[in-house]
């Protein structure tokens, strides 16, 4: 029997790998096959570390709604007290649907697997907690946060879904109806 070589980052790869497949393939394409092809490595190091295919999803979710909290938190931090929240949140929603698009359409569709798969849940409903939890300090109550990061996250949902162009100063003017006193203008009335 040969030694089992040690090999230390193997899972961390084997998940790099599964985000890639999803990207590509698309969720029905996630499997141990082709996750071990993409991470070249044996079949048997996806079994080892992923019971089944849910494991795998799950744990590429994981690993995007980790770097997804890292870069909102590294935003938020670092938002500039001059120019009003909705803007900021505005900015942060053309980014999504800019130059972090591929990115955003690969978490959503992770996400939307959840209306199949129950597993998913959890791990979706922490991220938008999360979420919430950093817009909270920012804003009156934690209502007003869950509220914000609903509205981020429908306006998101839409703009992918119909391919309508995004439009930041109706984004912001949206957002700021949640925030009374922000000092950005009301929408403009449209039919």
């Amino acid at each position: 029997m040969a030694a089992r070589r040690y090999d230390p980052g193997r899972r961390d790869r084997l998940v790099d790998a599964a985000v890639r497949v999803v990207a590509e393939r698309g969720i029905d394409g996630l499997t141990h096959r082709a996750v071990a092809a993409a991470a070249d490595v044996p079949l048997g190091s996806t079994t080892y570390h992923f019971t089944d295919r849910d494991a795998l999803l799950l744990a590429a979710l994981e690993r995007i709604n980790d770097a997804w909290l890292e870069d909102f938190a590294g935003r938020l931090a670092a938002l500039d007290p001059a120019v009003p929240l909705p803007e900021h949140l505005g900015r942060y929603i053309a980014d999504c649907l800019g130059p972090r698009r591929e990115e955003t359409e690969l978490a959503y569709e992770l996400y939307f697997a959840g209306l199949r798969l129950p597993a998913v849940r959890p791990l979706a409903a922490r991220c938008l907690d999360r979420m919430a939890e950093l817009v909270a300090p920012l804003v009156p109550d934690r209502d007003t946060a869950r509220a914000l990061v609903a509205a981020c996250d429908g306006l998101i949902i839409q703009l992918l879904l119909t391919g309508r162009p995004y439009d930041p100063a109706r984004a912001g003017a949206i957002l700021a109806r949640l925030l009374p006193g922000t000092g950005s203008p009301p929408a403009p009335a449209t039919r």
